[in-house]
């Protein structure tokens, strides 16, 4: 999912030379407080143009629910459709079951399918919201996903800094990122792992979206378009994981009712079926 200054005409364009599977229009924290009437009326302009003929998914952060901004970001951008909601600073799945309120009035007022636009909240960036994260479950089918931040935490908290002397996450917001990912799980919908800033750093990407998947995240946030292809392939099995995630799913098709089987010296069970039939859906949807 790639981030784009919502008050920028160009950078907007450039995202359409890229193909992330979803671009997030943002008038929070991109967009500097004199510029936020002009990207509301930018941001707009874009979602009326592609009403309609979208081929990727259109997501606008807004700014936090408990802010003046919030509902005249809604009132601007809900006239163009959008595919969901970035919801930062979400203190609670109450919080996003508000939003959903909102929606719904918004959805009526511009003959938009009703529970059709979706929400993704940014699940980690208070403290109280750490204590909030398995109630996600009870949200209901607007949840979109579920992803996760530490910048806003780390300074909500009075951190001097979120990493360790080696560049990795330090011990509360490995928490917060693991918490992300088992609420998001159980509220049965993918966890989406936070940026990576160094966009020039191809490899630590690279490293930072191999370790996301291998986690079980569903995908990863960009923040510039030359991210995205490092992502994708990432996020993509390779022809041998697909490759062996069919032989293992064939095994199970020809022994039905096999708790366990062997293949190539190796112990199956149903924990390996399921993993390798999630392989073989995220390479159809890749």
């Amino acid at each position: 999912m790639l981030f784009v200054p919502g008050d920028s005409e160009s950078k907007i364009a450039k995202s359409e030379q890229v193909a992330p599977d979803a671009i997030i229009l943002d008038l929070e924290d991109a967009v500097a407080p004199a510029n936020k009437a002009r990207a509301r009326g930018t941001v707009r302009d874009y979602l009326l143009a592609t009403r309609g003929r979208r081929t990727r998914a259109v997501y606008v952060r807004i700014n936090p629910l408990a802010t003046e901004q919030a509902l005249g970001d809604l009132a601007a951008v809900m006239q163009g459709a959008p595919d969901g909601i970035v919801q930062p600073k979400a203190g609670s799945p109450a919080e996003v079951r508000k939003l959903g309120y909102y929606l719904d009035a918004y959805e009526t007022q511009f003959g938009i399918q009703p529970g059709s636009t979706r929400i993704l909240p940014v699940a980690t960036e208070s403290p109280e919201a750490m204590f909030a994260l398995g109630a996600y479950a009870q949200v209901g089918p607007r949840l979109a996903a579920l992803t996760w931040g530490a910048e806003d935490l780390s300074a909500a908290i009075g951190a001097i800094t979120n990493k360790g002397g080696h560049g990795e996450w330090s011990a509360p917001y490995m928490l917060a990122r693991s918490l992300c990912l088992f609420a998001a799980s159980a509220a049965r919908v993918g966890a989406i792992d936070t940026l990576y800033a160094d966009f020039r750093d191809s490899a630590g990407l690279a490293a930072s979206a191999g370790r996301a998947r291998r986690d079980g995240f569903a995908g990863k946030i960009a923040i510039h378009p030359a991210q995205v292809e490092v992502i994708n392939q990432a996020f993509t099995p390779s022809a041998d994981e697909l490759a062996h995630a069919r032989r293992v799913v064939g095994a199970f098709v020809d022994n039905p009712g096999a708790g366990t089987l062997s293949l190539d010296g190796s112990m199956l069970d149903m924990p390996h079926l399921i993993q390798a039939q999630k392989i073989i859906a995220l390479a159809a949807r890749s």
